[in-house]
């Protein structure tokens, strides 16, 4: 199976805008036994204006890779025990960044339940920490370049994903997930029809339902 990562002018806007469009591609990683990963179901945009992101305040030996370039890795420590993976954007400078908060296995699933063994298969990417956990992405991570697909993680171009958001679509916008800051932002995304889906927006997919949603990349930049 070969994969052509996304190149780096896909990950030249704001995060607000690259955040939706990640879903329905893949992310992939190098193994021992082969390429292992899944299709992004669920993403939250962190932008430079942004009282929750990292790069608010500003650049520190921690959130360096934040500040770009566009296209690489973002891997920081959370809670003592788990690791979180971001895709970079923006320009060089600017810290905006694309958390992954869920994937949904396509390949190699095998390698991954045994990284992380759990008795629900819907438990094994399901989360920003499970998904880290299943593909053993740690802070090593942090500034790969997902633009190569010599990199031991990288994000790959779906060629059907159009087809994928529409099987499992449709997409929702929504807030974020665990913040005391800028929580009321609508920054997160995801495909409602993916069971891998961490959080679930009750309300929000009802609305879905009574009249499609309104695509996230034809709406404004969001206004705060």
């Amino acid at each position: 199976m070969d994969f052509t990562p996304l190149p780096a002018s896909f990950y030249e806007p704001s995060a607000e805008r690259v955040a939706p469009q990640l879903l329905g591609h893949f992310l992939v990683r190098r193994t021992p036994d082969g390429l292992a990963g899944g299709v992004i179901v669920e993403t939250e945009g962190y932008l430079a204006d942004d009282p929750s992101c990292h790069g608010f305040r500003r650049e520190t030996a921690r959130n360096h890779s934040m500040y770009g370039p566009p296209g690489r890795a973002y891997v920081y420590f959370i809670y003592g025990n788990y690791y979180c993976f971001n895709a970079v954007c923006c320009r060089a400078g600017v810290a905006e960044a694309v958390l992954l908060r869920a994937v949904e296995p396509a390949f190699g699933e095998g390698w991954m339940r045994a990284n992380r063994p759990v008795p629900n298969a819907r438990d094994l990417t399901s989360g920003p920490a499970k998904f880290c956990l299943a593909l053993d992405i740690g802070r090593t991570f942090d500034g790969v370049d997902l633009c190569s697909a010599d990199s031991a993680v990288f994000i790959g171009r779906n060629p059907e994903v159009a087809a994928i958001r529409r099987r499992r679509g449709p997409v929702i916008t929504t807030t974020r997930v665990g913040l005391s800051v800028a929580e009321h932002w609508p920054l997160r995304f995801y495909l409602a029809g993916s069971e891998f889906v961490s959080k679930r927006d009750r309300r929000a997919e009802a609305a879905a339902k009574r009249s499609p949603p309104v695509s996230p990349l034809a709406k404004p930049p969001l206004r705060r």
